[in-house]
């Protein structure tokens, strides 16, 4: 909402500036988006009247004029002006004005000159050239009784600044410049002028039947004839300039009264063209195939959820929203039809977007407009009408069939001190109900509000305490320390910041989602095995109702996200929180009694193992893939990977990450049973590891380069299917060699595709190159073929290998 500060001033008038009264209104709730100065600065600008106007000499399309600015002698003026004439009053830069800057940004500064040879004592402005408005056709045309030699600041009252609020849809009592100026007076106790609405004198006795046939859809109907009206009177000055200043163009006279009343008091109205009107109005909800045509030119189809006013031939307008443009006003008009209803705000709301545009009295109505002033505003729009477009007045016609009873609202002191955060007295309280001008009894620590007729927003305890500490203000809040304490945790060199984790997986390709803690309960049957999970009391929606204890549901769902929008590959992570029941957590300033919430890392990787080019072959993504890039993201740690099972992941390819001996998480791909539940192509690889463990960094202990040369052995075995590649490898390490094994690596695997002399069905054959230093002294074959011997009866006894020829 958009209003002029000396309109404000006007009702309440607090001894305060300008940028703190909209710190005040801010503070409040009101929050003043914008503030701007009517006009930018200029100087030496003042009223001047046009008295001669002569073709220059030397330019077809200049003229020489002689001007009257006030200064005591005639000013001889070169302007170019398609709009000059003798006679107009116009504005007038002096030699020495300064004007508002170009776009260079730069002050324009008036000289004295000559254009084409003939002197020029100053310059004649448009209101472009003032930066007014973007009208350039010609001279800003000043009002006839406009006093020469005034400064025009000061005349068109440019040293004004717009306030623009943005109000909460629970304001609705603020949608107007008087009801700004109630909450003023309330916040800093400036006196609030009440406006006065003495009734018109009757002149005739014109009436215009009405039937409110819906109840539901108008609670108050109000409205009176006035005959012989000029709608071609001229709108004053003081009208257009405040219309405007509030974002209005003017229309014409009874239409910029309707919109002048509507801005001051909160009150849309409708002038009807009561000769166009076929026998009475009848208020009314809307029936399937009316068609209305409205004042802005659409035609809508109506139905039994739009409200109406219709006569007896057609629908006039659509209730509480835009006037039809069948009974419009227009130069022709005689007589016209004043109304104001009350609207119920569940009637209104929404009926606007159904037709793709929105109204400024939609906008009230559907926030709630004061039902018990229909008749005092009648009054105010009469009386603007009579004084600027003449016409003769009839009685008043006022139906009340339904308005809102107001229900007492009771405030518990003790409440509101504990929900405000600090003390507040019964007696503050009872302050900030006066001053707000609602009725309330005491009781014993309470206080029971009635509110008024043009507050819809207050219907529950919490409203009034809203109330009470928005009076009070929000900067009395005391700054008090959280009770929580908060202490700085400083990690240990051993350990990495989960940030270089993220890090990490994002330059392995991932992309970092963030998804809700709260999750579908098919997910943690689905994917957890987790029949009883945490649940929400309230939750935001009915799926989301559980707290979920895997990230796996989260990473599927953005991947069926991403698949639905055509992506081929997808690689995706997300490091957060699970939340599993635990009757070991106890209560502390970081933990929740019951209930253990670790930190997890989980990733997902569907689709091809590399983007598509030249130079790798196309295949998906498998176990082998991801179980790499998990030792790039656990090094320098080296995690085992163990068989294992889990209820997202396919029994026969999953594997369980362990780390010191103990497990850390899952790797595996997705159960065939859920990627089709899923609607999956083909199965994801998915990971989900313990956070903690991923952010272990041992802190690197440093050892001399040896001084002495590694010996390296091939080693060819013949094994068993079932022996794993870690066993080899521990077994090699486990050999009774005298700390003489350094590395083993296995280099070749060989397994024929029918069994031979050497190597049965259920064989293979394994190639392990075994490294052997002392850091003190040089090995020696003995002791070579000694430590080479050892790890061969190592293998042959623990593993039934044998050496292969």
């Amino acid at each position: 909402m958009q209003f002029p500060e000396s309109w404000l001033r006007e009702f309440c008038n607090p001894p305060i500036g300008t940028q703190e009264l909209a710190d005040v209104l801010t503070m409040a709730g009101l929050e003043v988006e914008e503030l701007r100065p009517v006009a930018p600065p200029f100087s030496q600008v003042v009223v001047a009247q046009v008295l001669e106007v002569a073709k220059h000499p030397n330019a077809d399309r200049l003229n020489v004029c002689q001007v009257d600015a006030g200064t005591g002698q005639t000013l001889n003026i070169v302007c170019g002006a398609p709009n000059v004439r003798p006679g107009i009053k116009v504005p007038c830069a002096l030699v020495g004005a300064e004007l508002p800057p170009g776009e260079d940004g730069k002050p324009f500064r008036i000289k004295l000159g000559k254009l084409r040879g003939v002197e020029s004592q100053g310059m004649l402005c448009s209101a472009r050239e003032l930066k007014l408005s973007d009208d350039h056709g010609g001279l800003l045309i000043l009002e006839d009784d406009a006093p020469v030699g005034r400064d025009l600041r000061e005349y068109l009252r440019l040293d004004d600044v717009l306030f623009t609020l943005k109000l909460t849809p629970n304001l609705a009592h603020c949608l107007s410049v008087y009801g700004v100026a109630r909450e003023v007076s309330a916040l800093t106790g400036a006196p609030l002028k009440q406006p006065a609405f003495p009734p018109v004198p009757v002149s005739n006795d014109a009436r215009l039947p009405v039937r409110i046939e819906a109840p539901d859809l108008c609670g108050r109907f109000s409205g009176r004839v006035i005959r012989n009206v000029n709608p071609k009177a001229r709108t004053p000055a003081w009208m257009v300039e405040r219309l405007e200043r509030c974002g209005q163009r003017s229309v014409s006279a009874l239409v910029d009264i309707s919109n002048y009343v509507m801005f001051e008091l909160g009150r849309p109205s409708h002038i009807f063209d009561f000769d166009k009107i076929h026998g009475g109005l009848i208020v009314r909800w809307g029936r399937e195939g009316e068609r209305l045509k409205l004042l802005n030119g659409n035609t809508v189809e109506l139905d039994d959820k739009v409200g109406v006013i219709a006569d007896e031939k057609e629908v006039e307008s659509l209730a509480g929203i835009m006037g039809g443009d069948a009974t419009a006003v227009s130069d022709d008009t005689r007589n016209i039809y004043v109304e104001a209803a009350f609207w119920w705000p569940q009637a209104v709301a929404g009926r606007s977007r159904r037709y793709n545009f929105s109204t400024e009295a939609g906008h009230r109505f559907e926030r709630g407009v004061d039902p018990a002033l229909t008749v005092e505003h009648i009054e105010r729009i009469s009386q603007l009408v009579l004084e600027i477009c003449g016409g003769e007045a009839g009685p008043m016609d006022d139906q009340v069939v339904n308005v809102p009873q107001r229900q007492p609202v009771t405030l518990r002191v003790a409440r509101a001190a504990k929900v405000i955060g600090m003390p507040v007295t019964q007696a503050q309280c009872a302050d900030v109900f006066r001053r707000l001008g609602l009725e309330f009894a005491e009781g014993d620590g309470t206080l029971t509000v009635t509110p008024p007729s043009w507050r819809f927003d207050l219907q529950i305890e919490e409203d009034l305490i809203e109330e009470v500490i928005r009076i009070i203000g929000y900067q009395q809040l005391p700054d008090t320390a959280p009770l929580g304490p908060i202490q700085p945790r400083v990690r240990t060199e051993s350990q990495r910041g989960l940030h270089l984790v993220r890090r990490a997986l994002a330059a392995l390709g991932y992309q970092e989602t963030v998804n809700f803690s709260f999750v579908e309960e098919r997910w943690e049957r689905d994917f957890a095995g987790n029949d009883h999970p945490i649940r929400l009391l309230n939750p935001i929606a009915s799926s989301l109702s559980v707290m979920r204890s895997s990230l796996i549901g989260s990473l599927v769902q953005v991947l069926k996200f991403n698949l639905a929008r055509k992506a081929s590959r997808v690689r995706v992570f997300e490091a957060g929180r699970v939340f599993l029941r635990d009757d070991s957590v106890a209560d502390s300033d970081t933990t929740v009694a019951g209930l253990r919430q670790p930190l997890r890392v989980c990733g997902l990787a569907y689709g091809p193992a590399a983007p598509l080019q030249w130079g790798v072959e196309d295949r998906l993504v498998d176990f082998y893939d991801v179980k790499g890039e998990l030792e790039q993201l656990f090094a320098p740690l080296q995690p085992r990977f163990v068989a294992a099972e889990h209820p997202a992941f396919h029994p026969g390819r999953c594997a369980a990450i362990e780390l010191d001996g103990q497990v850390v998480g899952h790797v595996g791909e997705l159960h065939p049973r859920w990627r089709q539940a899923y609607e999956l192509a083909h199965a994801p690889v998915v990971f989900e590891v313990d956070a903690e463990a991923l952010q272990r960094r041992p802190v690197p202990a440093y050892r001399p380069i040896p001084r002495l040369q590694a010996v390296t052995r091939d080693l060819a075995f013949i094994v068993s299917e079932r022996v794993r590649h870690d066993a080899l490898i521990e077994a090699v390490q486990a050999a009774p060699t005298g700390g003489l094994v350094r590395n083993v690596t296995l280099f070749d695997v060989y397994k024929p595709k029918a069994a031979t002399a050497d190597i049965g069905l259920d064989e293979r054959s394994v190639a392990l190159r075994v490294e052997l230093l002392d850091e003190n002294v040089t090995l020696t074959d003995e002791r070579i073929d000694a430590a080479i011997q050892a790890i061969v009866d190592t293998l042959v006894s623990r593993l039934g290998a044998r050496l292969r020829g």
